[in-house]
């Protein structure tokens, strides 16, 4: 009876999705539609499509692990959140006119558009591709404890992660049929449930650890130190982590086509402004109450299962509810990380060309069918060992910043190259991916950066020296000062209209 009630809520939320979906769907008139949603929507599905992107599924298993494994340590991800919010509100401008008057549909070919560049666009799409793809493995094997713990005991760990794959394969039938407008309309469902439910999950929650004898008291000291001078991760370490996740967070390809799905600029910075609150009141209490928890019996021996063991408190019924709000958000972040590679590898690897997107459209529609395939296959193929693809990752993470220079000194100043942006971005992915093989954690001799970070100073340094010292032609420059001064003075047609402008030749 236990399995039936766990899974019989989880059917009736995947219905209430597809039900709305459907009631919803519309055939996408191009490219432009399938790729960005028409750039038809408003502030609050702004908000939150980017929470259900932001915070994935695992944000409830391995970062309240990491607070219920290490304690304050685990706030870390906190402050890098807001300061991405806060990086939306001055990007959302430029980006959004940018993406608006050149009809561009993905991060690469932004990059692409900035630096009039061939290179710089497959070299983007590439690192976006490769680093991504972990974490939609990731993404369909964290659901295997949401069935585990629904299945209350009743399946085994790998059935239970077979289980989750085939459910997050079968919701990508509607990814691949209506494309971002789908991933953003059942980002609003998912995201009430995920953030809106959660957080009232949440306080209750810790109501009940302080009124129960798990307060701050029976916290063990060692968890309100974080990482400084004579520890083994080293003094730097928690700014490089931090620095990493605020930098190449609008890096993930997902992420980053959230600007383009808006309908104005004013409705990104709306987001921004009501995304942060959401983020911070949801990420101290879900930290918090894993740091409660830790005093919890049985949560010290399996720290990423402090959110189900915690919510066992409420019987099955709370743990029920736990497990749907992990579904939710796991099924928001791999939604858009699935199909916004599928339409850069579409659009940016493949070069797929059609003037009214029919030829790219069907293709993109394959390649999101495939990697939902490899993605399925892979998570099956590792579902009784997930060790290595943390590593893989972590490692991803520490790749993916290496877009940063290039991304966002792109967008802020005019000097950059394509020389130095192709040059650069190689060069931080090539260190960081040595570093992190050497030093997975942090690299001692470097007072405990990351790889991430050692090969984000390699990358920039790179990035600034060819910018001085290859300077842009006085055609470049002239180019780059019409884009600066404004994306209408490129060209005279309206937003997604014409395309007789640089970025055609990239």
């Amino acid at each position: 009876m236990t399995m039936f009630i766990g899974y019989g809520t989880i059917a009736l939320f995947f219905a209430t999705v597809i039900v709305v979906l459907e009631r919803s769907k519309r055939q996408s008139a191009n490219f432009t539609d399938y790729a960005v949603a028409g750039r038809a929507f408003g502030s609050w599905y702004q908000t939150m499509s980017f929470l259900n992107t932001w915070l994935p599924g695992t944000i409830f298993i391995s970062f309240a692990g990491l607070a219920a494994g290490t304690g304050v340590l685990g706030f870390y991800y906190l402050p890098y959140s807001l300061l991405a919010v806060v990086l939306m509100f001055f990007m959302a401008q430029r980006v959004h006119d940018w993406g608006r008057g050149f009809d561009l549909r993905t991060q690469a070919e932004f990059l692409g558009m900035r630096y009039h560049s061939r290179l710089v666009r497959i070299v983007a799409a590439l690192i976006g591709v490769v680093s991504s793809f972990p974490w939609m493995i990731l993404g369909m094997q964290s659901l295997g404890l949401v069935f585990s713990y629904l299945s209350f005991g009743r399946i085994s760990a790998v059935t239970a992660i077979i289980i989750g794959v085939v459910v997050l394969a079968a919701r990508q039938v509607w990814t691949v049929r209506m494309g971002m407008r789908g991933v953003v309309i059942s980002d609003m469902v998912q995201g009430i449930v995920a953030y809106g439910l959660g957080l009232c999950i949440i306080l209750g929650l810790l109501v009940w650890l302080l009124a129960n004898g798990h307060g701050l008291g029976q916290v063990p000291d060692a968890y309100f130190t974080i990482p400084g001078p004579g520890t083994v991760a080293g003094p730097l370490y928690l700014a490089s982590i931090v620095l990493t996740g605020a930098l190449g967070g609008w890096c993930w390809p997902d992420i980053f086509v959230r600007l383009f799905t808006a309908r104005s600029t004013r409705v990104i910075k709306s987001s921004a402004v009501q995304a942060a609150p959401i983020l911070f009141l949801f990420g101290s209490g879900l930290t918090l109450v894993a740091i409660l928890a830790s005093s919890v019996p049985g949560v010290a021996e399996a720290p990423d299962n402090v959110w189900f063991i915690t919510a066992g408190v409420g019987g099955v019924g709370l743990v029920t509810a736990a497990g749907v709000i992990v579904l939710a958000a796991t099924m928001g972040n791999v939604d858009a990380n699935i199909q916004a590679v599928g339409a850069q590898i579409t659009q940016d690897v493949l070069a797929v060309g059609d003037n009214n997107g029919n030829a790219r459209t069907h293709v993109a529609k394959l390649c999101t069918t495939v990697l939902t395939l490899l993605a399925a296959a892979g998570a099956m193929l590792t579902a009784g060992s997930a060790t290595g693809l943390v590593r893989l990752a972590l490692l991803s993470y520490q790749g993916i910043v290496q877009l940063a220079p290039t991304l966002l000194l792109g967008i802020f100043w005019k000097r950059g190259n394509a020389a130095g942006a192709a040059s650069a971005m190689l060069t931080g992915f090539a260190t960081a991916a040595a570093l992190e093989w050497n030093y997975p954690l942090s690299v001692p001799w470097l007072g405990g950066l990351t790889s991430g970070v050692a090969g984000l100073a390699a990358n920039t340094l790179v990035y600034l020296a060819l910018a001085y010292a290859k300077p842009n032609s006085g055609a470049e420059q002239a180019r780059l000062a019409a884009l600066f001064g404004g994306v209408t003075s490129m060209h005279g047609s309206g937003p997604g209209e014409g395309h007789s402008h640089p970025a055609t030749a990239v």
